[in-house]
């Protein structure tokens, strides 16, 4: 089969720039050494990967039971759950889901699934406002740019490339190159658009099956302002990532946020059972769920790549990985970059368009050293 992507062309462009080298490896070092000193104790660190491992392993084991599960408790507990095969049919349950409520506005919460199915672009051709509300994607929806890092969206800027873009796209806002300063700038129109937006938009760290429970992981709460400000919230996911068991979420929190920031614990953790209950005084009144396949049933099958269904979403294989490193997400081409990408994107877009990417590793495997469920490089 012809490969056709411009993998190469991209990476060459990505070490030619200098600046960009530079933003990822202060990033990279930073990140890196969070993690090590947070997953210090390695009796501590094993025994939560030995854990957080097998319970992932469980979840894939045992997946259209507990997919069936969690649609049967969410709708018990008044979540409306939508299936997708593709990413076109899950664009057209969320176009169907706003043109029911007559929006015309959507925030968002980041969402990795939402950046795969191409959302954004889908609804602003449709006429819909569709506005990111985590500061990184935020600042990448503004530079028309895509994530180039599945924690930091916009890890490949630095501060004063980041004013720089705020001087552009507000001048009436005094420039200044203060991270606090730009970031309460952010705050300031993003309030005004929470108040305003009609729908809201997550997604999902995880779903637990045995509650109909969906946990959010953020640090800015934004993503608590898109799940209980506007009327309706949509709540979009792979269905890989369900649990079977509520006790099955302390584990894996917490060895989530050690492994992507270094965090003990996150700001904001997050868990919707439910729409608004009589008597309550905020929250949605709707809450939806959508489940996207897009070619994970497919890997679900196959032997040799169920284990990569297991990712958390954590980034550490791509903090760590000499390649991404060096040329950062968007050399990739595709949502998830790094070396869970390079595995993934090709089984779900196609060997034609992303058949290159596995070449982009030196065979360190560093990303199963420091996966926190124990991929296998």
């Amino acid at each position: 089969m012809q490969v056709t992507s411009d993998f190469q062309g991209r990476c060459r462009e990505a070490l030619n720039d200098p600046q960009i080298r530079r933003n990822f490896r202060f990033a990279m070092d930073g990140l890196m050494s969070k993690r090590r000193a947070s997953l210090g104790d390695e009796d501590e660190r094993e025994g939560l990967r030995a854990r957080c491992a097998a319970i992932r392993a469980n979840a894939l084991a045992r997946l259209p039971d507990l997919l069936e599960q969690l649609e049967r408790n969410c709708t018990e507990n008044g979540i409306r759950v939508h299936w997708a095969e593709t990413v076109q049919e899950a664009n057209r349950i969320v176009l169907d889901i706003v043109r029911g409520h007559h929006a015309r506005r959507l925030i968002k919460g980041k969402s990795m699934v939402s950046e795969e199915m191409g959302l954004n672009h889908f609804l602003e051709g449709q006429g819909i406002e569709c506005l990111e509300s985590d500061l990184g994607e935020y600042i990448v929806q503004l530079a028309g740019e895509t994530p180039s890092h599945i924690i930091a969206p916009a890890i490949h800027k630095n501060r004063q490339e980041v004013a720089e873009l705020f001087r552009r796209k507000f001048p009436d806002i005094p420039f200044q190159e203060d991270p606090e300063a730009l970031a309460r700038s952010a705050r300031r129109i993003l309030r005004e658009k929470f108040e305003q937006a009609e729908i809201g938009l997550s997604g999902v760290n995880f779903a637990v099956a045995e509650t109909g429970t969906l946990c959010l992981v953020e640090n800015e709460g934004n993503g608590r302002m898109c799940t209980t400000v506007p009327p309706v919230h949509i709540a979009v996911t792979g269905i890989e990532k369900v649990v079977e068991r509520l006790g099955d979420i302390p584990p894996l929190l917490d060895l989530l946020v050690r492994s992507a920031t270094g965090q003990h614990i996150s700001t904001y953790f997050n868990m919707i059972s439910s729409p608004r209950r009589e008597g309550e005084r905020d929250g949605p009144r709707e809450v939806h769920l959508l489940l996207l396949d897009n070619g994970r049933s497919r890997i679900h099958r196959d032997a040799q790549l169920i284990d990569t269904l297991r990712c958390i979403r954590c980034g550490a294989c791509m903090n760590h990985c000499p390649v991404y490193g060096r040329i950062g997400g968007h050399a990739y081409g595709s949502t998830i970059p790094g070396p869970i990408g390079s595995v993934v994107e090709p089984q779900k877009e196609g060997l034609a368009r992303f058949g290159e990417l596995p070449t982009a590793s030196t065979l360190c495997g560093a990303c199963a050293e420091v996966c926190p469920v124990r991929i296998p490089r």
